[in-house]
């Protein structure tokens, strides 16, 4: 006989003597035993509920980094396009102040223009000196409202972006003045300046006169 059989005839003799002593052992121990069965089964099922948790959680990280990582590119975009809108405006409202300045041989704008014998007719100058007037479209009060209107689109109401909106104004209107050669003309001063009074009243700065 093997060390299995005599393991097992030795149980069989414990069983019927505890079962002689207590007759509810055999039911008990099938009891026991099936307490045991159940307590291992759930120690599993907690295991496996971890890892799925643990899978969760990274894939959950994994795309939150995916979106963060979205909205800084959107971000970076919005601010390109914020600073070539406001690079190309500043020289178009430079180059009209510099047609409507035409007769003025000091004016660094029409200098500059003139330098690729740039000419211009009656009709043209008085088209330019209407459009950089007070009301006109590249006066001071119509540019300064599309560049901002530009960048709250782009920004909407977030504080921040609307900062970043007003980094990329700064950098694009350094480009305009260096593309027109230097300085740009008094018109575009006073628009710079409209345009920085109305970045501090969207972003809640106090806006001193």
């Amino acid at each position: 006989m093997g060390v299995n059989g005599v393991t097992e005839v030795t149980n069989n003799i414990a069983t019927t003597y505890a079962s002689s002593v207590n007759p509810n052992f055999v039911e008990e121990k099938k009891k026991d035993e099936e307490v045991k069965v159940k307590q291992e089964a759930a120690a599993v099922y907690e295991k496996s509920d971890d890892s799925s948790k643990t899978s969760t959680v990274s894939s959950k990280e994994a795309e939150r980094a995916k979106i963060i990582q979205q909205m800084k590119a959107d971000d970076a975009i919005r601010q390109q396009q914020l600073l070539d809108i406001v690079h190309k405006m500043m020289g178009k409202q430079a180059k009209n102040y510099g047609i409507a300045n035409s007769d003025n041989p000091d004016d660094s704008i029409w200098s500059f223009l003139a330098k690729g014998d740039f000419t211009v007719d009656a009709a043209t100058k008085a088209q330019a000196q209407e459009d950089i007037s007070e009301n006109g479209y590249w006066g001071v009060k119509q540019t300064s409202e599309r560049i901002l209107d530009f960048a709250k689109a782009l920004a909407g109401d977030d504080p921040d972006k609307l900062e970043s909106m007003r980094a990329a104004f700064e950098k694009g209107y350094a480009q305009a003045e260096k593309t027109w050669g230097g300085k740009l003309p008094d018109i575009s001063e006073q628009t710079y300046s409209a345009v920085m009074k109305g970045f501090d009243e969207l972003t809640g700065k106090t806006v001193t006169e």
